[in-house]
């Protein structure tokens, strides 16, 4: 199940954790490897600049 979670390491604004079972990570972990999943993915699918297709 989902669940968020503020860290206890007296900070004074420790950030948002995400806990799925025993996993948990960071909200700005998480956005960072979602953007680097997206940017993979696009590497992969779009064609590469300036390459013309040979027949």
């Amino acid at each position: 199940m989902l669940g968020m979670k503020p860290a206890d390491a007296g900070m004074p604004d420790p950030g948002i954790y995400f806990q799925w079972g025993d996993f948990l990570i960071q909200f700005g972990n998480l956005v960072v490897i979602a953007t680097m999943l997206v940017l993979f993915i696009l590497a992969l699918v779009l064609p590469f600049p300036g390459r013309k297709s040979r027949k």
